[in-house]
Formats: structure tokens, sequence, C-alpha cells
């Protein structure tokens, strides 16, 4: 019989070489917003970076908690600090086409400046604008106009008031207007006296009257094109008047800008457009027709400044004034409106209207020249958002959406369709390896869009150099967070800490927000505990601490272990039982119990029986390796021998479902017990997955399954033969708490290891386990030889009691 030894405490907790660090405190230590250890995410994002094509753009796999969003923006930051400032981008009024904004870009901090200097413009043209319309030389101007459309209006109707007092009528003023009547005695001839005249003289001064509204239709026609020469030279005299007031302020303008051609069109427009609409400045109707005093100066003023003005103002888009380098803008709710930017409205006489200045950014336009950050997952709930990033990757600009409709029921008066604004930018999705892959098949485009793959692992190798890389993300952490600093010690729990997160002894968690946790936490105790810096024994607190939040269940399912009302042994031996270790993942907590298996054999053919499977209990994995038991059997015993028994496992008072193949040694012990009479021991608990050759495989959780055993027979009291049985391949995946490993230490408890099933039946039952001869056969009193017998007397039985059923049936043909 071999023996296993029990692992040594060193085994079971890899803890941190005392000499490795020479800092005191993180206080010594420079802090770093290096990627840590994703030598494989960082050299794709360095390329995705670097490479200046179309569809190079950056898709991060990696599990949540990975600390990808915070290293990816620190990292991006120190590149885009070495990049050239983008441009600023603005929206203008476009005087050609009204719904069609123009967009203008301009480098970085020009905008304001010009947005600032067209302020000033609009200030100088409401009070010089209606100045120009007092001054004397206007008015006097004005006046000529006006005296010379009055004579020539005099000359026209006296000649007509001529003519019709040479044929006995006269030119009068109606309600509808000058109009020719016949007049008698010099009044106008009553509609009376005009029917008693004799029919011939009546026809005679209607077709006179006829010739003479001809010739006042004619005298009108003429004042009419008269008022409109009229009009138009008073509206090119105030043209040039307003011009004369507005170009100097215009060429101030062009002359501050002009090396930029797009301002210089713009700004040129917009001259035209102050002087065709100078009633926005001033009262058009009393500049047209003169008049002066301080009424209408009064008048004017106030005009201006009730007139909306805002065609004439900017709208800066996008500020690059104050950015250092390229943007980098990690945008937390990625919708439609928040990529794309949005078009608002403000309701007017009871209508739904907007204007250019309404037109709001989105984080594509914040972003451009730089990076976007996204989180994959939340943009894909936005299907309308994935489509709009999509269109404007491939398109290279991104567009404002127009709103299909009004909202509340209010009529849209009128929308927008601005100007794209070209993009140049760098996207980058941070999700699941799972959801990268099922956009790669599902979306056609993806793979074109989203060129680098960039992996973030959940894990990096324990060496002196990442240790080291941990120690100063510690720094980082309490530098930036003004936290107190941590001694080596601390430091040395925290890289612990990151091998048990990871369950690996050789390597460490990357999952830098739960450290980070750690890391305030740790510096809150220090804090209670009144320690200018933060301790090993802080650190052991908080992890305590934490675990004492989440950890009620936990607690209650071992009372009720220790309470009896679970049924579990601790010591003993008993015949086919056997404790196996089973995990609990909660949301915010895994922890490990143990479970009793028991098995129940007996002749018949049905082979193994698992009564969770009969009840729909079992998962695929669990029934995989309870058929794999099978196998196990039937090469191990049944090489000569028929391989005939009835078995039933079960999971005593397991009220869930169950599934993996972690519990399938565990459910072979307890078979070959029961199939062997032989007891095991109550005290050892069992985990590990078991093939067909009889080898222990590694299974996952064993550091939670080992605790959790512990803290059951802890709570009844350690007799120093209790422990746990796992599989060799798991030992480096052992980071068990300190209190376990002291515990090991003085012989309180133990851990096994084993690579194959005989190893641990040996522990188990005391007994050797036995080697088979060439014929197949196993020593006497052997476990094995036990079970070979127990199986071979089961078929005989069977045989025997088939040809005994077989004689019954033929005694009864015959009779």
């Amino acid at each position: 019989m071999t023996t296993i030894a029990p692992l040594a405490s060193h085994r079971l907790r890899y803890v941190c070489d005392p000499t490795h660090f020479k800092f005191e405190t993180t206080a010594e230590l420079t802090p770093s917003g290096a990627i840590i250890g994703q030598p494989r995410g960082t050299r794709a994002i360095e390329f995705g970076i670097g490479i200046d094509k179309p569809g190079y753009n950056i898709y991060a796999l990696g599990e949540t908690g990975t600390g990808r969003i915070t290293a990816i923006r620190r990292f991006m930051e120190e590149r885009a600090a070495e990049r050239q400032q983008p441009p600023d981008w603005l929206y203008v009024h476009n005087f050609v086409e009204s719904h069609r904004p123009r967009a203008i870009s301009l480098p970085a901090g020009h905008g304001q400046s010009f947005q600032e200097a067209l302020t000033t413009l609009l200030e100088c043209l409401r009070d010089d604008l209606p100045e120009a319309f007092e001054t004397d030389a206007y008015e006097e101007a004005v006046a000529a106009l006006s005296d010379r459309f009055e004579e020539e209006q005099a000359r026209l109707l006296n000649h007509v008031r001529q003519a019709a007092a040479e044929q006995g009528f006269a030119l009068v003023e109606t309600a509808s207007g000058l109009s020719i009547v016949p007049v008698q005695d010099g009044q106008p001839l009553p509609s009376e006296a005009f029917q008693a005249l004799p029919p011939e003289q009546r026809e005679r001064l209607t077709e006179m009257g006829q010739q003479l509204e001809e010739q006042l239709d004619e005298a009108k026609e003429q004042l009419r094109r008269l008022d409109l020469t009229l009009r138009g030279e008073l509206k090119q005299l105030n043209r040039r008047v307003a011009d004369k007031a507005a170009s100097p302020h215009f060429a101030h303008l062009r002359q501050l800008f002009a090396d930029y051609p797009a301002l210089l069109d713009y700004l040129q427009a917009m001259h035209q457009d102050v002087l065709t609409h100078l009633a926005l400045f001033i009262k058009g109707d009393e500049a047209q027709e003169g008049g002066s005093g301080e009424r209408r100066q009064a008048d004017q003023r106030n005009h201006g400044q009730r007139a909306d003005l805002r065609r004439y103002t900017v709208n800066l888009l996008v500020d690059n004034g104050s950015t250092a380098g390229a943007p980098v803008i990690v945008e937390p709710n990625p919708t439609l409106a928040n990529l794309v930017g949005r078009l608002e409205f403000e309701v007017r006489y009871g209508a739904l209207t907007t204007d250019f200045t309404h037109l709001q950014p989105g984080s594509l336009h914040r972003a451009n020249g730089g990076y976007l950050v996204i989180n994959a997952h939340d943009l894909l709930k936005e299907r309308e958002a994935w489509e709009a990033l999509k269109r404007a990757i491939s398109r290279a600009e991104v567009r404002v959406q127009r709103p299909e409709a009004g909202g509340g029921g209010q009529a849209m008066a009128n929308s927008l369709d601005p100007e794209p604004i070209p993009l140049s930018i760098k996207v980058v999705l941070l999700g699941s390896p799972s959801l990268y892959y099922a956009l790669y098949e599902q979306e056609e485009d993806f793979w074109e869009l989203f060129k680098v793959k960039a992996d973030f692992d959940t894990v990096m190798p324990r060496d002196p150099e990442h240790e080291e890389e941990y120690a100063r993300f510690v720094a980082s952490r309490c530098h930036e967070e003004d936290l107190r600093h941590f001694d080596r010690q601390a430091v040395e729990k925290v890289i612990e800490y990151g091998s048990r997160l990871c369950g690996d002894q050789e390597r460490l968690s990357t999952r830098f927000g739960e450290i980070a946790d750690l890391i305030r936490e740790s510096a809150f105790w220090a804090g209670q505990n009144e320690r200018p810096a933060v301790t090993a024994a802080d650190v052991r607190q908080a992890l305590n601490e934490r675990r004492f939040r989440v950890n009620l269940l936990e607690r209650r399912m071992a009372e009720e272990i220790r309470d009896g009302e679970i049924f579990i042994d601790t010591a003993g031996a008993v015949v086919g039982q056997v404790n196996a270790l089973t995990v609990i993942d909660q949301a915010d907590h895994t922890f490990g119990l143990p479970s009793r298996i028991t098995a129940r054999t007996y002749m018949g053919e049905a082979g193994v029986v698992n009564i969770e499977r009969e009840v729909d209990m079992a998962g695929p994995l669990h029934n995989k390796g309870l058929l794999t038991l099978t196998g196990y059997l039937g090469g191990k015993y049944a090489s000569r021998q028929p391989l005939s028994l009835s078995a039933s496992l079960t999971f005593e008072q397991n009220y869930s479902p169950i599934d993996g193949d972690s519990a399938s040694t565990a459910e072979l012990y307890a078979l070959l017990s029961s199939l062997s009479d032989v007891p095991l021991k109550q005290g050892i608990a069992v985990t590990g997955s078991v093939n067909q050759l009889g080898q222990v495989q590694p299974i996952g959780g064993v550091t939670e399954k080992v605790e959790g055993f512990y803290d059951v027979c802890a709570l009844r009291g350690l007799n120093g033969a209790q422990g746990v049985i796992i599989p060799a391949a798991n030992v480096r995946n052992l980071m068990l708490r300190e209190d376990i490993v002291s515990a090991v230490k003085t012989g309180q408890f133990h851990v096994w290891a084993i690579d194959n099933v005989d190893q641990g039946l040996e522990l188990l039952t005391g007994q050797a386990a036995g080697q088979a001869d060439a014929q197949g056969l196993y020593p006497l009193g052997t476990v094995h030889h036990t079970v070979q017998q127990r199986l071979l007397g089961l078929a005989r039985d069977l045989k025997r009691f088939g040809d005994q059923d077989e004689e019954d049936e033929g005694e009864e043909e015959d009779e």
C-alpha cells in the first residue's frame, strides 16, 4: 500500500518573497498608468492606433472587471497627448438654403474667437445701423425722393383734373379712391339729377366719363410705377446708408480671418443678408418713410433689441481650444442622440420649430480627430445607434439625423438637414468574447469596420516583474485617490489576493476593479485603526469584513450542518457514504460546502442509476461523469467476467439542480465502498473528476471547496484526522485562507493531492487498493479484490436466479 503524505503548508498558499520588495511604503513608488499584464492586448491597441487606414477600429475582448476601460483610456490619453489638436467645428446659417446649415472647420481655439468676433459685430450693427438713418443727410435724401414723387403725382392728377373740368367733370376723392364724376354749378351731379337728364345728354356724359376714367387709370398706373421706382430708390438709398455703416465692421472681420476662405464666403453672404434684412436692426417702415425725432430713435432701438438675430450667430458645436492633443471620449450611454448629436426644438405659436443654434453635438463630434471608447453591450441595446455608428465609420462623416415627427401632439413647423461633418476617428468597442464572435458571424460588415482584435486576459504570470507592477498599481491608487499608502507586507497581501482571485499560485488576476476595491477598503480600515500606513493586518481585516458582509447564507448552511439539520459526518467511517464538495455561486460571494453522497448496490442489470438524473435535476456534465463511472467499472473489473449490477447514487438532502463532473470521483468511491463493504472515513472529503482510466482530473473552485469543508469541521471541532482529497493537478490552484494554512501547519487539518483513484481509495479506507495481475485478478485483502469478488458473485447469483426462473417456467408448462 502506497502512503500518500498530506501537502506541506507552504504548498497551500503561495506567499510573496519577503526580500523581493525594497521599498518601505508605496509612497516611494512612482505611479504608473500603463496597462498591466496585457502584452497581447497592448500590442493590438498600439497597432490599431498606429495604423491610419479605414476599418482599423478596435474591439477589445475581455471580462468585466479587468480594468479595460480605465487602462485603455489612460493608454490612449498618453498617445493622444502626442497628437495634434483636431479642429473646431461650427454651424452657421446658410443664406442660400436656410434648411441646410453650413458646417465650417477652424483650427482649435479659432472657433471661439470667431464666435466672439461675430457677437461683437452684431452689437456694433445694433448700434450703428439705427444711427446711420438718423442723420440730416439721410432725411434730406428721403425728403427729396418724397418731394419728387409728390410733384409728379400732382402733375399727373392736375392734368386729369384739368381735362375733366373742360368736359364738365371733376376729380373727386371717394371711399374707393379717386373717381371722375359730372358736375353742375360746381357741385357733383346727384344720381337723381343725372337720371332726370335727357337720354342724349346722359349718353354723352357717360361716354365722356369713360374716356376720362381711362385717362385717370393711365395716371394711376403711372403713379404706381412711380411709387415702385421711389421704393426701389429708397431701398437702394437704405442699402447704401447701411452699407456705409456696416462695411468697416465686415472689413475688419475679413481681415482677421483672411486665412479661412470658408469664413470669407460666409461673411460676404452675411454682409449682403444684413443689407437685405435691415428691418431686423431698424424699423423698416419708418426708415422708408423718413421721419425724425426721439420717438423714432427709441422705437428703432427697442426693435433692434427685440429682433431675432440668431441667423447671424455661431453654433460652436465642438470647441477643441482647451483640448490637449487628440480627444479621448468614453461614451457611457451610447444612444443614437448621444452618438450622432441631436436637433432640439422649441414651441413657437403652437408649433415645434428649430434652427441651427439648436444643433447639439454627440460623442462622435467630440471625439472627432481622436478616440471614442464604447461598451459594446450597451451599444447593441440601441440598434439605431449601432447602425448609425457603422454608417458614420463607413462613410467617414457624422450627420445629425432629423426627427421624423414632433412630440407631444404638436405640429412640426420646420426641420433642418445640416451639412455632415467629415469624420476621422478611432473607435474602441469593449465587450465580451462571446459578443465579438456573435457580431463577427452575424454582422457582415463588422469585420470590415473592426479589423483589430485586442484580447485582454483575466490573468497574467506571477513573477517578480508583475508583482512589481502590482505594487505600482497600489501606489497609483493611493496617489490618485489620496489614500493611505501601503507598507511592504500589505502590498504582499494584495498580491496574494490577486492569485486567489484567479485561483492560481503561478498567476495574478488582471481584474483590477476588484483589486482597487480591496485597496480602498484596506485603506479605510487602516484609518479606522488609526495607522499612518496600511498594514497586512488591515488587508486581512478588509477581506474578513467583506466576507462577513456577504456570507450569511454560507454561515447558516454551515450551522445547519453543525446542528444536524443537514446530515454530514466529519468523523468515523461508513459504508457507501462519502463527503463530496460543491460550490455555491451567489452574485457577490462564492463558497464551498460538503454534500453527502450515498450509494446502494444490489443484484440486477440496471447499471448505475443516478437519482438526480431520473428526476431531471442533473445537468449534462454531471450525467457525463456518471456514464464515465460505468466505463471505469467495466474496464477495471469486467475484462473476464460480466458486469452485472444495479446501483443507485444520490446527493442526499439536495433540492436544487446540479451539474458538473467534479463529484464523479466521490461517486466512484461511494460505489466501491458499497460493493466492497469497506467503510470510508467521514472526516475526509473528496473532490475531483475521474476518467475511464481511473485518473483524477482537475476541477474548478478547489480553494472554496477545501475552505468549505474546513469551516464545517472547525465548527464541530478539529480532531487532527480531517482533511480534503484533491486532484494533484489542482495544487497550483490552492490559495487557502491563512487560518487554514496555520491549521495544516500544526497538524489539525490536511490536504492530500492524488493522481489516480487508487491513491484516494487507500486514504479513505486505510486498505490497499490492489494491482491486477496478468490474469486480471487482484490480491487477496485489497479493496479491488473485494469489489471484483462481489461483482462476480452478483453475476453468478443473477445467472442462477435466471436459470431457476427458466426451470420454474418449464415445470409450469409441463403441468
